[in-house]
């Protein structure tokens, strides 16, 4: 090894002041980027866009929020909740529907779903349009998603009522496209055992 005909560097005995000092530099900057966000993200459904109007400048239209929404089911004075929604542009007009999946509000157990669409008209507060799952099919919903026009969803249900209501037996994948003025349902992949 040959030796160096430079003077020892100072970053090669490090003393404890020199991490302090990097510490508190470190510390800064992490504090300043902290300070110095980016503003609000937007993001547009990923479905290709609107209409013409909508793509060139004019304020996109917001989903319908379910929150606004009286759902038809009978709770019997429980109320209902929304497990899941996803808004999307399902009849391909530029304005945002949105799907939900609601349920009553039981204390426990595994209530029965209802998936829903809603749309919203200018002006007009958010109704539904659509009933794709009833809550007398007795079905819960794992999973939703709304892609390009498709709304998909697993469904899980009971093969008889030997099987526990805490513990669905059944899956099912089922998928609904707006065709012409209705839903109309894929076919579905169902699974005897989840």
């Amino acid at each position: 090894m040959q030796t160096s005909a430079l003077p020892d560097l100072a970053h090669t005995a490090a003393k404890p002041v020199h991490w302090l000092a990097t510490a508190a530099a470190m510390a800064a900057v992490v504090a300043a980027a902290g300070l110095l966000q980016p503003g609000a993200a937007t993001a547009t459904a990923p479905d290709g866009g609107g209409p013409a109007a909508a793509r060139h400048g004019a304020p996109p239209a917001q989903a319908p929020d379910p929150a606004e929404v009286d759902f038809p089911l009978e709770c019997g004075g429980a109320g209902t909740t929304v497990a899941r929604h996803a808004p999307g542009d399902l009849d391909g007009d530029g304005r945002p529907e949105t799907v939900a999946v609601v349920h009553c509000a039981a204390g426990s157990g595994t209530p029965p779903s209802g998936v829903y669409v809603l749309t919203q008209g200018s002006g007009a507060s958010p109704r539904v349009v659509a009933t794709l799952v009833d809550p007398a099919q007795k079905k819960t919903v794992g999973a939703l998603a709304v892609r390009k026009g498709v709304v998909s969803a697993t469904l899980l249900g009971y093969s008889s009522l030997d099987v526990p209501r805490c513990c669905p037996d059944q899956r099912e994948q089922a998928d609904w496209r707006w065709r012409g003025d209705a839903f109309v349902r894929g076919a579905g992949d169902l699974a005897r055992s989840v």
